[in-house]
């Protein structure tokens, strides 16, 4: 598709302090470094990169910091990238920043601590979630623990599998602003699965109960329930769930790109070191 999309990366603060920022002695989580970068540069770039992306907005409390910081500063010198404040809520956030002037469809919403986002994730999701009102990307426990048996995350268990989510999230039309109302009401308990399927009623609930439903049975059927098409986005890559979440996530992170920009500079039969590897910035 044609450079069309509006990604939107999600770099607010937590009203208490956060674990990571604390550890690295940095203000605000999206400035703490993994791997000699602040875990923001990697979504960033990862984004503007991508063909699909015309322009990306940062939501955050503090836009002040990212331009103060040397590693960060391109962001606000760039001219696809803007900042808007963050409120106190994300879906409240993205509710009042599509009300708002010059934000058109279709929406990619991720977040500044996805490291690991590449653009292998962004090409399968973008050509999976085009043409839909919404959509969402997650992992299937088996693809995660078949690369990362150590990794823990959070599932929602249903008879096509146990899930968890990838933060990329597809808005492809004013009709998507039905659900996010919903998730408005509902994204304090965002990490405790049953209260969010209650949201969707009491089928969602007594079929995941029952392990009678499927994940992507019931996400269309939330979409007819609003009338919208709905779609769940199955990502090939185990790492599309793991994002720096906790302390332990950003060591876990730091040894795939670590092994990564080893694959890369290894050398190539015959000849010598391959050029263009490692995970050094782009620009």
């Amino acid at each position: 598709m044609t450079a069309s999309v509006t990604a939107i990366l999600l770099a607010g603060a937590r009203p208490t302090p956060d674990p990571i920022a604390v550890a690295a002695g940095v203000a605000v989580k999206p400035l703490a470094p993994v791997a000699g970068r602040p875990m923001i540069d990697y979504p960033a770039r990862a984004l503007l990169d991508h063909p699909a992306v015309a322009r990306l907005i940062i939501l955050t409390q503090r836009p002040d910091l990212y331009a103060a910081d040397p590693a960060t500063a391109w962001l606000a010198a760039d001219p696809r990238v803007r900042f808007e404040a963050g409120g106190q809520g994300i879906a409240s956030s993205l509710l009042a920043l599509m009300e708002g002037e010059g934000v058109g469809y279709p929406l990619l919403v991720t977040t500044a601590d996805h490291v690991l986002l590449d653009r292998a994730m962004l090409d399968q999701f973008v050509g999976e979630a085009d043409g839909a009102d919404i959509a969402v990307a997650l992992v299937e426990r088996r693809t995660l623990l078949a690369r990362y048996p150590q990794s823990r995350r959070t599932w929602l268990k249903f008879r096509d599998g146990w899930w968890s989510g990838a933060n990329l999230f597809w808005f492809g039309s004013e009709r998507a602003k039905r659900v996010i109302a919903l998730w408005q009401q509902v994204e304090q308990d965002r990490k405790k699965g049953w209260k969010i399927l209650a949201a969707f009623g009491p089928l969602a609930l007594i079929g995941a109960a029952l392990r009678i439903l499927t994940l992507r049975g019931g996400i269309a059927r939330v979409g007819r329930r609003f009338g919208l098409d709905a779609r769940l986005v199955a990502m090939e890559k185990a790492e599309a769930c793991i994002d720096a979440d906790k302390v332990e996530d950003v060591a876990l992170i730091e040894a795939i790109l670590g092994n990564a920009l080893h694959r890369n500079s290894s050398p190539v039969r015959g000849g010598g070191p391959r050029s263009g590897g490692g995970v050094a910035p782009s620009r």
